[in-house]
Parts: structure tokens; C-alpha cells; sequence
């Protein structure tokens, strides 16, 4: 038996994941305008980040989100509101340090008694996780083991929304985002079937590698004239991307622990794989690495790895003693290593490798599922990997392609660090549910900003309202300025649903 318990399931059913919905703000960024605006390369930016991002208007949050992708979900797949036992978010952008998911439902209540639908149960958890861009799997996974135990006949529903947010000027800019993606949980799911009780986990505490201290708002107050203070984050980005492989690589072990297998079996066998993906190329460079560290772990392929060593001008001894190392990355910030690569022969081999035909073509086959519609999104934290999933089944399913059976392996990621690797199963009729996805949908209608306007927008300088009409969705109606001793409500933002 091992430290998690029996891994005999054979009498559980299969738990996973029935529908999604996905909920992208209007307002947009093309990536092609924004490098005319900050002189940067775009064709580097077009292969390495992607197409656009989205913005937030002034009367949306990353509540309002939440609850558009949930009503949504609830509407799409025809869920009886009163069977819903679980309602989590996942967020590292809520602004009330008190109440999160209780949001959602109260905003999703109202929209279903207004169309004569029943409310929520009452009796229903309402928890949000936080850990960076890993608080939506922390959520899916809290609803997994609500229907797979004392939630068993009831349903769950998880939403992972975020707002990406960066200083301008900052190499984080390109990479902002905004979006919601609900996930239906629930027993003999109808899309796939996630296999949690041979999930891998890891984590390690990495200091500055992405943070956002409260402390940064009194630093830099509100501007005059603004209605926020924005959301941009402390980070490193070469120390981030290093924690983020590292983490990867750790949690992608443990799951092989649990699964008793070795690493190329699983790489060679997945029918796909789904990342989180703050930006297009990092997933592309985590998977070459994940190939590279296999070869590392198991004697009968010691030959191949030699060989990408020799042809990368790698040092075969250095980069096996760097794959089987463990550094403590934070103390090597600590020490003044904090734009050094931790393990420099290794990734030398793996971006060697990357680059090779034989990579870009187990690349092609296993990872462009739903890829060109995320270059659209841009990065939305805890949503990132749910919404490659949608994108990816619902290409799937536009392209013909019959993924019954079919197996991917999924990466999430939270800066800090933490990483959570599972496998997910299609399950057969799998069809009727993705056709519901609406992922393409929710990437219509986009209202393209204006230079002037984004940075408004990005600064929180803009008006109160949006250069659209908002249309079936919530928004927010006002915000509370009220304290007096017999009443309270500052800073409390009071929603609205548009039909």
C-alpha cells in the first residue's frame, strides 16, 4: 500500500468532467496593433505568445465572469440548479478578502429566478481556492472528490476565472488575459473521466517567484482619476519559467510513481497533452523537457539521450547529474542566481530537441488540439488549462476526429510552486456534450480597443461604462460608498443581469 492508499478503484465509478462554458470579456487587444504601438518584433510575438488578449470594461469582474460562465453552463447542458452541491472558484483576482464563490451563486440565483428557473440548492458547498494560476485544479479536484464521496448522486460545478494583468512596458504585457471556463463535474461523466487516484502532486516554496502582496497597492496607491488600482504582479520571468518546468518535471514523476510506469512509455503512449499556458511556446518547451528528463530516468534509453547530448554540444555527465539534482531554487535567488538557468546542460539538449524535426512532429500530433484558438485568448491564469481542453474537444469534434478512448495528460501550474499532473479519459458519446462547449462562440464579438483606450483601460482611468451595450450577461451595477454607523457597504459592488 502506498502513502495515498489503495489504488484498488474498481469500485468507484468514474468521476470527471460533463461540459464546459466559457465566458471571454468583449473588449480586446489584437497582439499585431499592440507591437505597432511598443515597436516589438511581431512575428516573434505572433510565434512565441500568440494573436490577442482580452480586457475587462469597467462594470465587469472576475465575479461577473464567473457567474456568465456558470448561467451558461447550467443552460447549455439543461443541470437542474437544485442538484448542484458544489459550486467552487478558482481565482488569484477576487478583490473581496471575504467572500468569493457566494458571489457567483447569488448573481446566478437571480438570473435563474428571473427566467423562472429554480435557484441553486441551498444546500450547496461554495468554497474558492487560491495558489496562483493553480487555484482552478485545486477547485476540480475539491469537486471530484465532492460527487466521487459524501456529494455522491449531486452535481459540482467549478469555475476558474482570472484577469492577467502586467505593466506596460513590462515583458509581461504581451501576455495579459482575462476569461471564466465552468466545468461540469459529475459521476459517469459525459465528456472524460479524470483518473485522480494516480494524480501527481509537488510542491515547493519558491519565494519571488510571482507574487502579489497587498503591501503593492499602499506602495502605489489609486491615481487620481481612476476607478481601480490595478492587479499587476511581482515576477521574474526567467526564475518563473524555471519553477514552472521544475515543477512540472517533480509532479510528472509522482504521477509515474503512482501509475508504476516509466516516462517514455507514458510520453509514447498519451494520445495528447493539454498545459497551462501562460504563453503559447512555454507548454511546447515544458513537454520537450519532459522527453529529455525520461530519457534521463531509465537505462535502456541512456544511448539516445548520449546522442542528443553529443549533437546538442550538451555534456552527457553534467546533464544526467543535473536531471537526477534537486536544487533549492529559491535559495539560488537568493544567492544572486535569479536569471540563471538551474539546470544549464539539460535545457540545452531540450531546446536542442525542440527544435528537431522528430520533437515538431510528436508536437504537431499530440499538442494542436484547440491550439490556434487559444493564440486568441491570451493568458487567464486558473482558467489557461480548462480552456485548452474545451478548445481542444471542440476542435476535435469540428474536425471529425473520434476521440473516444483517447487519453491526455494534463499540467497545471500556480507560481510558487506548485504543479498538479493528471490523465484524463474520453469517455464514449462524447459528442453531444462537446458540441455544447461553444468555445468558438465565445470568442465572437470581440470590440477591438484603440491604444488610447487600452492604456485607460489598463490603468483604470476609463468611464463607467463599456463602448458596447452589454447583452445576457452580468455586470456590475454600482459599488457601495456608504459608512455611516447604521450602514455599511464601501467598496461592496452590487451586480446586475442584462437579458
Amino acid at each position: 500500500m502506498s502513502d495515498y492508499g489503495a489504488d484498488d478503484t474498481t469500485s468507484m465509478p468514474d468521476i470527471g468532467v460533463s461540459g464546459f462554458a466559457i465566458h471571454l470579456p468583449r473588449l480586446r487587444v489584437p497582439l499585431k496593433d499592440w507591437c505597432a504601438w511598443t515597436g516589438s518584433p511581431w512575428p516573434k510575438v505572433r510565434d512565441n505568445v500568440g494573436t490577442s488578449f482580452r480586457v475587462l470594461s469597467p462594470c465587469e469582474s472576475v465575479y461577473t465572469m464567473s457567474a456568465n460562465a456558470v448561467l451558461r453552463l447550467i443552460l447549455a447542458y439543461g443541470v437542474n440548479p437544485r442538484d448542484v452541491g458544489f459550486l467552487a472558484l478558482g481565482t488569484e483576482s477576487g478583490t473581496d478578502n471575504s467572500a468569493g464563490a457566494i458571489l457567483v451563486k447569488g448573481m446566478v440565483d437571480e438570473a435563474l429566478e428571473g427566467m423562472g428557473l429554480p435557484r441553486i440548492s441551498r444546500h450547496c458547498e461554495v468554497p474558492e481556492y487560491k495558489h496562483a494560476c493553480l487555484g482552478g485544479v485545486y477547485a476540480l479536484k475539491g469537486a471530484l472528490r465532492y460527487v466521487a464521496c459524501d456529494g455522491r448522486g449531486r452535481v459540482g460545478i467549478v469555475v476558474s476565472a482570472d484577469v492577467a494583468e502586467y505593466e506596460r512596458g513590462s515583458s509581461g504585457e504581451q501576455t495579459q488575459g482575462a476569461g471564466a471556463v465552468a466545468q461540469l463535474v459529475e459521476a459517469n461523466p459525459r465528456l472524460y473521466a479524470v483518473d485522480l487516484f494516480h494524480a501527481g502532486s509537488a510542491a515547493a516554496y519558491r519565494g519571488v517567484d510571482f507574487r502579489k502582496p497587498h503591501r503593492r497597492h499602499l506602495e502605489a496607491p489609486v491615481p487620481e482619476g481612476a476607478h481601480r488600482s490595478t492587479d499587476t504582479p511581482i515576477f521574474n520571468g526567467l526564475y518563473s519559467t524555471v519553477c514552472y518546468t521544475d515543477a512540472a518535471l517533480r509532479a510528472t514523476g509522482r504521477m509515474l510513481q503512482r501509475l508504476r510506469t516509466d516516462a517514455l512509455s507514458l510520453y509514447n503512449g498519451l494520445d495528447g497533452a493539454f498545459f497551462h499556458r501562460p504563453y503559447h511556446r512555454l507548454p511546447v518547451n515544458v513537454f520537450a523537457a519532459l522527453y529529455i528528463w525520461g530519457l534521463s530516468r531509465d537505462a535502456e534509453h541512456l544511448a539516445e539521450l548520449a546522442e542528443w547530448c553529443r549533437l546538442s554540444g550538451a555534456d552527457f555527465g553534467k546533464m544526467r547529474a543535473e536531471a537526477a539534482s534537486n536544487p533549492d531554487l529559491f535559495e539560488g535567488a537568493l544567492g544572486g542566481h535569479i536569471n540563471k538557468e538551474a539546470y544549464p546542460e539539460a535545457m540545452k539538449v531540450v531546446r536542442f530537441f525542440r527544435d528537431t524535426a522528430k520533437f515538431k512532429e510528436v508536437a504537431a500530433r499530440k499538442m494542436h488540439l484547440g491550439t490556434e484558438a487559444m493564440r486568441e485568448v491570451g493568458n487567464i491564469y486558473t482558467g489557461s488549462l480548462p480552456a485548452w481542453i474545451a478548445a481542444g474537444i471542440e476542435d476535435a469534434l469540428d474536425q471529425g476526429v473520434d476521440l473516444t478512448g483517447h487519453t491526455f495528460y494534463t499540467l497545471g501550474y500556480g507560481s510558487g510552486d506548485a504543479a498538479e499532473a493528471m490523465l484524463i479519459k474520453v469517455v464514449p458519446g462524447w459528442r453531444d456534450a462537446a458540441a455544447r462547449i461553444g468555445f468558438k462562440a465565445s470568442l465572437q464579438g470581440a470590440v477591438d480597443l484603440r491604444r488610447e483606450e487600452y492604456e485607460a483601460l489598463h490603468d483604470g482611468l476609463s468611464g463607467p461604462c463599456p463602448p458596447y451595450e452589454p447583452s445576457r450577461e452580468f455586470i456590475i451595477d454600482r459599488v457601495g460608498a456608504t459608512r455611516t454607523p447604521d450602514f455599511e457597504d464601501m467598496g461592496i459592488e452590487y451586480y446586475r443581469y442584462v437579458p
